[in-house]
């Protein structure tokens, strides 16, 4: 058992909770809860950490077979991400996905982010695609490390499910779905149409936009249609998880339709 804040398991435990350079160079990222260990492909778990608390209620039985380093329950704290560790985490290795086998699904349904900052914006979105059953999201590295540990707690599983690319060119990776006949939309103020007066049911893409400054311009002319979410009082403009949600389970349930 480790029982020292100093141990370097643990300083390297912290390094990766805090620095997206180290993890990518090690190609891993941290995911923390019982949910998250339940979850995650087996054959995708470098390394289980568990409190010594954790191990003395539920015993090796609850590892399923993995084995574990078994930390006190100050250690743990100090490498744990939430005010109130549960006790369990894990060292994943990265996944890495290719857009070209994402576009070779029929009709494929996604969501392209434009320089989201906000680690729980970014893993709820994540979640809802995955809930609407969207094939993949595509992220412009100017957004949040989709393995910040906020990211991954926010995505309460989906990480391991949804497939997501980041793009150093995002004009020009619209560019390519379209040419692949991928029609791209954006929730716009200037869009002459509802969202819900679509139809979503062929291959498409959603575009949302930074949380503080929307969509830029010359992402927003990358779209082939821009569209509306009505919106009453004073409200200029919706969360941008949310607006995410409202597109993506429109075209979900077009499709549940076909």
């Amino acid at each position: 058992m480790i029982t020292s804040v100093s141990n370097p398991q643990v300083k390297h435990l912290q390094q990766l909770a805090k620095k997206a350079k180290v993890r990518n160079e090690e190609g891993v990222f941290l995911a923390e809860g019982i949910k998250m260990f339940r979850e995650a492909p087996k054959d995708k778990i470098q390394n289980v950490y568990i409190s010594k608390s954790l191990y003395e209620e539920k015993g090796q039985a609850f590892l399923d077979g993995m084995e574990a380093q078994v930390l006190d329950d100050r250690v743990f704290a100090s490498v744990s991400d939430t005010k109130t560790p549960q006790g369990i985490l894990c060292v994943i290795r990265q996944f890495r996905y290719c857009m070209e086998d994402i576009l070779k699904k029929d009709k494929p349904l996604l969501l392209a982010l434009e320089n989201l900052q906000d680690p729980g914006n970014v893993g709820t979105i994540l979640r809802t695609a995955e809930g609407a059953g969207a094939d993949a999201v595509l992220l412009s590295r100017g957004c949040v490390d989709m393995y910040n540990p906020k990211t991954i707690r926010s995505t309460m599983g989906s990480v391991y499910r949804v497939p997501f690319v980041y793009t150093d060119d995002l004009e020009r990776m619209l560019t390519f779905l379209k040419e692949r006949g991928i029609h791209i939309y954006a929730a716009h103020l200037k869009g002459r149409r509802y969202y819900d007066e679509e139809d979503y049911r062929c291959g498409c893409a959603f575009l949302i936009g930074n949380e503080g400054n929307g969509l830029s311009e010359r992402v927003s002319a990358c779209a082939d249609t821009l569209i509306r979410i009505p919106m009453e009082g004073r409200v200029e403009s919706l969360n941008a998880a949310v607006s995410a949600s409202i597109l993506v389970y429109e075209a979900f349930r077009q499709r549940l339709r076909q």
